[in-house]
């Protein structure tokens, strides 16, 4: 089998892969539940590449995560629920759909995007998601199917909570969590009182911290991130992308501290934490310096 341009000989190449009697014995084995964390691990790595702007990195993961695709509309295709072809299908409409001032008639595209526009479509979507739910259930159950794959989810009785995947990063799950509520109101207007929530919450961690209650201490240092998580939101900053830049800026200071520790023939580990903290001192100038 030769490589291709063509995207239907990576799923030729998974089918492969994945034959009981003639594929690799690994890819053989693995569930919709085994992959998951590659799935993941590939998404950051992308991720990875852009902010670091390596193009050849990026094309290589982006391969890598598109694997990770076809893998599960494979596996999807052996039970006989969908196929690679119909995920391609379904993400078309969706775009095609919720785009009219696009790929619409005269009409929609000189509307551009209409007042509720998108809203109304989403819940087009959300109405035709919840029927098809209804009939996979009934088909499963005309069957005598177990029904792993028939979602019991109620779309129609559902929280407005209910949407958010929690799955998600712990400080993009809170920030989304904290966005839905906020269009029901519930959310504060001025950032002085979500100063004022942190402040108490410090101190309620301060004094837990005394303890040896680990559950209380997790508990208080919950309310403190997810109390600085509405605090980015009020000053429209993504939390994870400020803890990100801080982590890559340790990162940095940190293999500057490694380096001049190096040129004076020492190591970190053999320095007291009064030299340490005066080598990121001085690494910390040196990039100061550098941003001027």
């Amino acid at each position: 089998m030769q490589p291709s341009r063509d995207i239907a000989r990576l799923v030729e190449i998974m089918a492969a892969l994945r034959q009981p009697e003639t594929g690799c014995p690994w890819d053989v084995e693995q569930t919709f539940d085994s992959i998951i964390p590659y799935t993941i691990e590939e998404t950051y790595e992308v991720v990875d590449a852009i902010e670091r702007r390596d193009a050849h990195d990026l094309r290589e993961e982006l391969g890598d995560l598109l694997l990770q695709v076809v893998y599960y509309a494979q596996m999807a295709g052996e039970l006989g629920l969908f196929t690679f072809e119909d995920v391609v299908e379904g993400i078309t409409a969706k775009m095609i759909r919720r785009h009219p001032h696009v790929f619409g008639d005269a009409e929609a595209r000189s509307a551009r995007s209409a007042k509720g526009q998108w809203e109304r479509i989403k819940m087009e979507e959300k109405r035709e998601r919840r029927e098809a739910r209804e009939r996979a259930r009934a088909a499963a159950a005309a069957e005598g199917a177990s029904g792993e794959w028939t979602s019991s989810r109620d779309e129609a009785g559902s929280g407005l909570l209910d949407s958010v995947p929690g799955a998600l990063p712990a400080l993009t799950l809170s920030r989304k969590i904290q966005e839905k509520a906020a269009t029901v109101g519930f959310d504060w207007t001025k950032p002085e009182p979500i100063l004022a929530k942190l402040r108490e919450e410090t101190d309620e961690f301060e004094a837990v911290a005394r303890s040896e209650d680990r559950d209380a201490q997790e508990a208080e240092l919950g309310d403190i991130l997810f109390t600085v998580v509405n605090l980015a939101r009020r000053y429209e900053i993504d939390p994870d992308a400020a803890l990100r830049r801080t982590t890559v800026k340790f990162r940095s200071r940190f293999a500057a501290m490694e380096v001049q520790a190096a040129t004076e023939g020492r190591t970190l580990a053999g320095m007291s934490l009064d030299d340490q903290e005066a080598l990121w001192q001085r690494a910390k100038g040196v990039e100061n310096r550098s941003l001027r």
